[in-house]
C-alpha cells in the first residue's frame, strides 16, 4: 500500500503544478501519457528492486538496486537514507554538485548549369535533395533499422553509407548522377541524424546531459570548417576541384563507422529489447558509481514497464500517432518540432550552402570567398565551444529565447549592409563580413547546440524513435526547401530581400519558442514526463505571468529577486487528464 504524502507548509507559490485528478483514458479510447513518481512504502520499494534485479539475471546486485530505488524514490534526499555507505553518498553529491559549399562555385560550370531560370533551380535541387531525402525518406526508417541492428549496428550502416556517396558523388559524371549520389547520400544522414542525438542522450548522465549530446553540433560546426579546409586546400586542382571537394566528404563517416565499435550499446535500448543484465552492465561502464548506475536503471525500466502497459503493444505508426494524439507527448512534439523547424527559420543555412557565393556576388574573388567561408567556418567552432558549459547552466529555452533576436539583428544588418555599392571594396565588403560573423556567434550560442540536443531527449522511451524521426524530417525537409529557393530568391528578391526575408522569420521564432519550448536542464529522460505534462495553456500562462514580470524585474529593472520555480507536474500516481490541453 502507499504511504499518505505528507502535509506540504511550504509556501504555495513554491509548490509544483498539480493537476486535477487523473482519468485513466479519454472516450476515444487514446492511451494516456505517464509521470510518475515512485511512492511506495520504503519496505515494498527495497523489495521490489530486489524482485526485479534477481527476475532479470543480476541477483548479484539485488541489494545495491534495493539502496538504489530509495535514491529514486527521492533523488534529492539521499543524504538521509541510512541504507547508503559512505562511498555511495559521496558519489551521489558529486553528482549533484557539478564541402559542398565551394563545389558551388565549380560543378555548375562544369555541368553547364549557368544563368538564370532553369539552371538555377537545377543548383538548387542538387543541393536540397541530400535535405530532402533525409527528412522523409531517412529519418522514417529509422524504426527498423535501430529494432533490428541497435543504436550502435544502425550507426555503422549509415557510416558506411556516408562512406560511399560522397566518392559516387566525386565521380559523377553528369548532374544526373550527381543527383543520385546525393540522393542516397540524403537517406543515410537522415538516419545517422535521427540516431546518433538520442544515441548520446540515453547514455549520458542527466546533470551534463546537455554538454555531452551538444558535442554532436560541435563536430557537425567541426565537419564544416574541415569542409570549408579542404575547399582550400584543393583551390588550385582545377576543373577537378569540385570533385574532390565532394569526395572529401567521406572521410568523417569513415572515422565514426571504426569509432562505433568502441562505445557500448545503448542501455535503454537494451531493456527496451529484454536484455536487462547486458544493460545494467553497459550503464555501469557510463557511470561514475555503481549506485548512480542502478538507480538511473531502475528508475528508468519502472518509467518504461508503465508505458509498455499504457502502449498495449502498439505497432510503428501507432506509435507515430502518439506523437500527436497524447498531450504529454504531444507537448513534447511541439517543442522538438519548433526547435527544429526554427533552425532553419533563422536563416544559417543559407550561410552554409552559399557562403561562398555570397561572398563572391559582394566583391571578392573565387579564392578570396573561400577563405572568407573558412573563417565563417572557424568561428561556428569557437563559438560553440562556450555553450558547452551553458547548455546545462543557463538552459535550453533561455539560450535560445536569448539569441533569437541578436540573430534578426544582425542577419538584417548584413542584408542592409549589400546594398552599399560606393567606397573601396573593403568598405564594401567589410561590413557584410562582420554582420555576417555575429549571426554565426549568436547562432553558436542558442539554436545551433539546442535543436538536436532538445529533440532527442524530450519524448518517451517507447516513441523516441518515431518521435525523433519526426522532428528530423521537419528539419531536414525545410533544409532542402531553403536550399532549393535560396538561388532563385537572390534572383527575385535580391540578396537584401532575401536577407530580410530570413531575419523577420528569426522574430516568428522567438514567439514559437517562447510559448512551446519547455526547459529540461539537469532533468533525467524520464523526469521530463512531468515536465510536459502540464498543459500548454496552464504553461504559456505560467510563462506570461510570473517568469516574464520576473525577467523584467530582474534583468531590466535590476531588482534582486528569487527566481521562480520551473511550473512541472508531480503525482503519486501516473497519469494526467486526457481532455485537458
Amino acid at each position: 500500500m502507499a504511504e499518505k504524502p505528507s502535509i506540504d507548509t511550504r509556501d504555495e507559490k513554491s509548490m509544483p503544478f498539480q493537476p486535477p485528478e487523473p482519468e485513466l483514458a479519454d472516450s476515444a479510447g487514446r492511451r494516456k501519457s505517464v509521470a510518475l513518481n515512485i511512492r511506495s512504502t520504503k519496505e515494498q520499494t527495497i523489495l521490489d528492486a530486489q524482485a526485479f534485479a534477481e527476475s532479470h539475471g543480476m541477483p548479484e546486485h539485488s541489494a545495491l538496486f534495493g539502496r538504489a530505488a530509495l535514491v529514486a524514490r527521492d533523488p534529492n534526499k539521499y543524504d538521509s537514507i541510512p541504507e547508503l555507505d559512505e562511498q555511495e553518498r559521496n558519489a551521489l553529491t558529486y553528482e549533484d554538485q557539478t564541402g559542398s559549399n565551394g563545389a558551388n562555385l565549380s560543378f555548375p560550370e562544369e555541368f553547364g548549369l549557368t544563368g538564370p531560370g532553369r539552371a538555377e533551380w537545377i543548383v538548387g535541387v542538387i543541393n536540397a535533395i541530400i535535405f530532402l531525402t533525409a527528412g522523409l525518406i531517412g529519418a522514417f526508417i529509422v524504426d527498423p533499422l535501430n529494432h533490428y541492428f541497435g543504436r550502435r549496428g544502425e550507426i555503422f550502416i549509415t557510416a558506411c553509407i556516408l562512406t560511399a556517396t560522397p566518392i559516387g558523388s566525386g565521380f559523377a559524371h553528369s548532374w544526373e548522377g550527381l543527383f543520385a549520389a546525393r540522393f542516397v547520400m540524403g537517406i543515410g544522414i537522415g538516419a545517422k541524424n535521427a540516431t546518433v542525438p538520442i544515441y548520446s542522450a540515453e547514455m549520458a548522465p542527466a546533470r551534463i546531459r546537455g554538454a555531452l549530446v551538444m558535442f554532436w553540433q560541435l563536430w557537425v560546426v567541426a565537419g564544416i570548417f574541415l569542409g570549408f579546409c579542404a575547399n582550400v586546400i584543393v583551390k588550385d586542382t582545377g576543373d577537378i576541384s569540385w570533385r574532390l571537394q565532394l569526395g572529401s566528404a567521406f572521410i568523417p563517416s569513415f572515422v565514426l563507422g571504426i569509432g562505433i565499435f568502441f562505445c557500448p550499446e545503448s542501455p535503454r535500448w537494451l531493456m527496451k529489447h529484454g536484455k536487462h543484465a547486458k544493460a545494467f552492465r553497459s550503464m555501469l561502464r557510463l557511470r561514475a558509481h555503481p549506485i548512480i548506475a542502478a538507480r538511473d536503471f531502475y528508475y528508468s525500466n519502472v518509467i518504461y514497464e508503465e508505458e509498455l502497459k499504457l502502449a498495449r503493444g502498439a505497432g510503428y505508426f501507432a506509435r507515430l500517432w502518439d506523437c500527436f494524439a497524447v498531450p504529454r507527448i504531444r507537448r513534447a512534439n511541439y517543442g522538438a518540432s519548433t526547435v527544429m523547424i526554427a533552425q532553419q527559420m533563422c536563416g544559417i543555412n543559407i550561410i552554409s550552402f552559399y557562403s561562398s557565393s555570397i561572398f563572391r556576388d559582394v566583391g571578392y574573388t573565387a579564392e578570396q570567398a573561400l577563405y572568407a567561408s573558412l573563417g565563417y567556418g572557424a568561428i561556428q567552432v569557437v563559438a560553440t565551444i562556450p555553450t558547452l558549459f551553458l547548455i546545462d547552466t543557463k538552459g535550453r529555452r533561455t539560450l535560445t529565447l536569448a539569441t533569437f533576436p541578436l540573430m534578426c539583428i544582425f542577419l538584417l544588418a548584413a542584408g542592409l549592409s549589400l546594398l552599399k555599392d560606393t567606397g573601396t571594396r573593403g568598405e564594401r565588403i567589410g561590413p557584410v563580413v562582420l554582420f555576417v560573423y555575429l549571426f554565426t556567434i549568436a547562432y553558436s550560442l542558442g539554436e545551433g547546440p539546442v535543436a538536436f540536443q532538445y529533440s532527442a531527449e524530450v519524448f518517451p522511451t517507447i516513441q523516441r524513435e518515431q518521435g525523433m524521426a519526426w522532428a528530423v524530417c521537419i528539419n531536414n525537409t525545410f533544409a532542402g526547401i531553403l536550399s532549393l529557393t535560396f538561388p532563385r530568391m537572390q534572383t527575385v528578391m535580391t540578396p537584401t530581400g532575401a536577407f530580410g526575408f530570413y531575419a523577420g522569420l528569426n522574430l516568428i521564432a522567438w514567439f514559437m519558442v517562447f510559448c512551446f519550448v519547455r526547459e529540461t536542464k539537469q532533468l533525467t529522460l524520464e523526469e521530463l514526463d512531468q515536465v510536459f505534462s502540464v498543459p500548454t495553456s496552464k504553461f504559456i500562462s505560467h510563462e506570461l505571468t510570473v517568469w516574464l514580470p520576473y525577467f523584467i524585474k530582474r534583468h531590466i529593472l535590476r531588482r534582486r529577486i528569487a527566481k521562480p520555480p520551473q511550473i512541472i507536474e508531480k503525482e503519486d500516481t501516473a497519469t494526467e487528464k486526457i481532455f485537458e490541453e
